[in-house]
């Protein structure tokens, strides 16, 4: 298979990590036959420092004629301490999941059995974990009007939600809990928010074409306290922007390092794989990044395209380096610690 893919390796250990998963990418491609057009483009501070903006037209045409995105990090400590700043790097973010159509972020939270004693979590209950998010990613609050008033003093962010946006991600839920054991838990807040009614009410109607799916409805904050007590009851969970923007990331610490979790973002038609962390600019050329998360999410990358044995081998690979100890500091548990390039030349030897 011949795949042209856009490499945004952004800000701060971005670079870092993506160069080892292409580095890994590249092994499974010579193993299996396949050829990857790397077309690298800038987003983040780095575009910002560039051209000015966080997600250029340039970087957008590549982006929508590649078969998928694979995406570092962004973020800079100079925009994060200006709260004042006229362009941040996240506007890039929300910007690019617009522009390219990525309603829905995929994010598998599971766990490793020679890490289970390093989650900040009890062995007896994450054992078994093996869940995943779906959350909306192109509505809400993230992208209702916001404003001040009163001379500054007040401020405001709608959250807006359409029936058709609920039902395009409540799709994706419904078809993937197929796949898996047929449980999907639609978390939301209707005791008190308008859109979280109409959250609730059109996954209802959706019920009925998906009968061998069953389905919970729990409010979010009973949801955030189940996820560290008993996170293997769920399955497959649906939630709006911001929701999920939160249990996802508090989901992440169960496997006992988010420098482990992998994500994507799916459109109609282009698709956007990335880890869940963020642009860690005190780590940035240290050469102590986790690249893991990023080299999964390429394993994630090649899955997409049904290529399932390309994907297996990259979570073999994985699975082999945390049972060896070929880890970065932050897993590393006062043991040898190894280098962002070691670890990567060590997974693409071993792929």
């Amino acid at each position: 298979m011949k795949l042209n893919i856009a490499l945004l390796a952004g800000d701060g250990i971005g670079p870092e990590v993506i160069n080892e998963a292409v580095k890994v990418s590249d092994a499974i491609a010579k193993k299996f036959g396949h050829e990857i057009t790397w077309k690298p483009a800038l987003t983040g501070a780095a575009a910002i420092d560039a051209v000015g903006e966080p997600y250029p037209d340039a970087t957008h045409e590549v982006c929508k004629n590649a078969d998928a995105v694979l995406f570092g990090a962004i973020g800079h400590p100079k925009y994060d301490n200006d709260p004042s700043a006229p362009v941040r790097p996240e506007q890039g973010l929300l910007k690019m999941r617009k522009a390219l159509g990525l309603f829905a972020n995929v994010r598998p939270t599971f766990t490793f059995p020679s890490l289970l004693d390093k989650s900040p979590l009890k062995r007896e209950r994450i054992e078994g974990t093996d869940l995943v998010f779906l959350r909306e990613l192109t509505g809400g609050i993230y992208f209702g009007e916001k404003g001040r008033k009163d001379n500054g003093d007040t401020a405001y962010d709608n959250c807006v939600y359409t029936r058709a946006e609920v039902q395009r991600l409540a799709k994706k839920g419904f078809e993937l809990a197929m796949t898996r054991s047929k449980k999907l838990c639609c978390v939301d807040k209707a005791n008190v928010l308008e859109t979280s009614r109409l959250w609730r009410e059109t996954v209802q109607a959706m019920e009925k074409d998906y009968p061998e799916v069953e389905v919970s409805y729990e409010f979010v904050d009973a949801v955030a306290m189940r996820l560290v007590q008993w996170p293997n009851s769920y399955d497959v969970l649906i939630t709006e922007n911001l929701f999920g923007d939160i249990l996802t990331d508090e989901a992440s610490v169960i496997s006992g390092s988010m420098g482990l979790m992998p994500s994507a973002s799916m459109g109609a038609e282009v698709s956007l794989f990335e880890p869940i962390h963020g642009s860690y600019p005190q780590a940035t050329g240290l050469n102590i990044a986790n690249p893991m998360a990023t080299i999964l999410s390429a394993a994630m990358m090649f899955e997409s395209f049904g290529l399932t044995e390309e994907g297996k081998a990259i979570r073999d690979a994985v699975n082999k380096a945390l049972e060896a100890g070929v880890v970065t500091e932050d897993l590393a548990n006062g043991g040898k610690a190894y280098g962002t390039k070691e670890v990567g030349d060590w997974l693409a030897a071993n792929v």
